[in-house]
């Protein structure tokens, strides 16, 4: 424990709604959900205005829908939030080396160790200053705690929300802890919670009276001795300046459940695909492939096999989760598939066997069309399938004897699928610049036009496949200062990247929802 409160937690406030109440200016002030938006959806943030009406994070979206029908519902854009996460992270590497990420928008710091603070004064002056910064630099507020502890820290971060700072004088701790609930202290759950009810502990002043003793007999040594070290105010953990992932894994609710094998099978193998994605921008490998299943009676499986060394090769991690998934009855329906890889490594060691199947594929001849290419019918403006000559065939497929070829193959072009625009995601047109999709479906997509910083902007209506509209990547918050970026040099720059983002972002959601402003 240390003698001045040099340990500094942020988090910021309301962090994925406030970005895009700062982005869209008609809705600053108003009750804004970020989640997925489908059926089955999560609501990831909620604004404080929607809070208001009881909406928070992690509840079902449809319940958030029916307390408060008026809120914005948008999409997330993870693009934007790690965007300005980088913005932030920058200015908290200029107080100390010994930064902590726990998520895009919380950290802690050890100013310490940086020379920031080193006692009261100087740490109260080194979080106000940083509160600053931020608001100048990403436009967003965030909310400081500074004690002796990581743990302190953070409960006098909570306890200074929305936009304030709270120092917690080392020494206090008993006094500060003593009327708190025991589901302050990390660790305590809901299950761990009403087993300390029923023993008759519910603040954590009777975790202290209780002693060491009773709290090992509870909840076993390690869990009963740490939680009597933190409820006396004990907290020694050190700032850490680089956590190693553990794990890479993807996961999809379906609005519907999945009864059909064959889908089944094909949303586990996109799943693995995306897992891979992400397991090689880490720059990491894995040996275990773990499949999850959650089923209709909300039931859920977890499958697991570990290969001969780490891999990043999607056709083996697809293999790997293909063969979990025949161990798994899916007949009364599934409403979640995720994919996972563990056992990270930061080398890759070749499968063989795949590598030379792989080989042999790549050496045989192939069909004109494979089947698991061509869209699903009924997908796009007219579908994958046309007559000719009495049969059907796959668009973009030769069609035998076509007019004007001379009796050869004349090329069908394939129909363009319809273009996709997320609620709240951002969008140019040609002639009245930036905006954000508040709307879409019908083949119609409903714009916004407005800009960070500017006034409430003009609403217009266009057809999904205007020329003239294209999704855009995300403007800054705050205007950038003459001849500097206001992004950092890392930050995503292809159109392709924010799409996936907004995929693997959806919380749930397996469709595009509509903005509710």
């Amino acid at each position: 424990m240390r003698s001045a409160p040099t340990i500094l937690h942020l988090d910021m406030d309301a962090f994925f709604a406030a970005a895009e109440q700062a982005a869209k200016p008609s809705l600053r002030g108003k009750p804004v959900v970020v989640g997925g938006l489908g059926p089955r959806g999560v609501v990831s943030t909620a604004s404080y205005e929607a809070r208001r009406f009881g909406v928070h994070s992690a509840m079902p979206m449809a319940q958030a829908r029916r307390l408060a029908p008026n809120a914005a519902y948008l999409v997330p854009r993870f693009a934007l939030y790690r965007a300005v996460s980088e913005q932030v992270m920058e200015l908290l590497g200029r107080l100390s080396p010994l930064v902590e990420p726990l998520s895009l928008d919380e950290a802690f710091v050890d100013l310490e160790a940086g020379g920031s603070a080193d006692d009261t004064a100087s740490a109260l002056a080194a979080g106000e200053r940083l509160r600053g910064d931020i608001r100048a630099v990403t436009g967003l507020s965030g909310s400081v705690g500074l004690a002796g502890s990581k743990m302190l820290a953070k409960i006098g971060s909570e306890q200074a929300k929305p936009d304030g700072l709270v120092l917690i004088e080392p020494g206090t701790e008993r006094a500060l802890l003593g009327p708190m609930p025991v589901r302050t202290l990390p660790g305590v759950g809901p299950a761990t919670g009403d087993h300390l009810r029923r023993a008759g502990m519910t603040t954590v002043a009777e975790l202290a009276e209780a002693g060491e003793d009773e709290l090992v007999r509870l909840l076993g040594k390690a869990h009963g001795a740490s939680l009597y070290r933190m409820a006396l105010g004990r907290d020694d953990r050190a700032v850490v300046s680089e956590r190693d992932a553990k794990s890479v894994s993807v996961e999809d609710t379906f609005d519907v459940d999945l009864h059909d094998r064959v889908r089944v099978r094909t949303e586990v193998d996109r799943l693995a695909d995306r897992c891979v994605e992400r397991l090689r921008a880490a720059g990491r490998s894995g040996r275990t492939v773990v499949l999850k299943v959650r089923r209709y009676d909300f039931s859920t499986l977890t499958r697991s096999e570990t290969l001969r060394g780490p891999t990043d090769d999607p056709g083996v991690v697809r293999e790997a989760a293909g063969r979990l998934l025949e161990s798994v009855d899916t007949t009364g329906g599934v409403r979640l598939l995720g994919v996972g890889v563990t056992g990270l490594a930061d080398f890759t060691q070749e499968d063989l066997f795949a590598q030379a199947a792989a080989e042999e594929s790549a050496a045989a001849p192939h069909a004109p069309a494979d089947e698991r290419e061509r869209e699903p019918l009924g997908a796009g403006a007219a579908g994958t399938a046309g007559a000719a000559s009495g049969g059907v065939v796959g668009v973009g497929t030769a069609v035998p004897g076509g007019a004007g070829s001379g009796g050869g193959p004349v090329e069908v072009p394939e129909a363009p699928a319809e273009r996709r625009f997320p609620a709240g995601h951002d969008v140019r047109h040609r002639e009245f610049g930036a905006g954000w999709v508040q709307g879409s479906g019908v083949r119609r997509v409903t714009v916004r036009f407005e800009e960070p910083g500017s006034a409430p902007g003009r609403v217009r209506t266009f057809w999904a496949d205007d020329p003239d509209l294209e999704l855009s990547e995300p403007l800054p918050l705050v205007p950038a200062v003459a001849g500097q970026s206001s992004w950092p040099a890392s930050r995503p720059k292809s159109r392709s990247e924010s799409r996936s983002d907004s995929d693997a972002g959806r919380s749930g959601d397996s469709g595009s929802g509509r903005a509710r402003p």
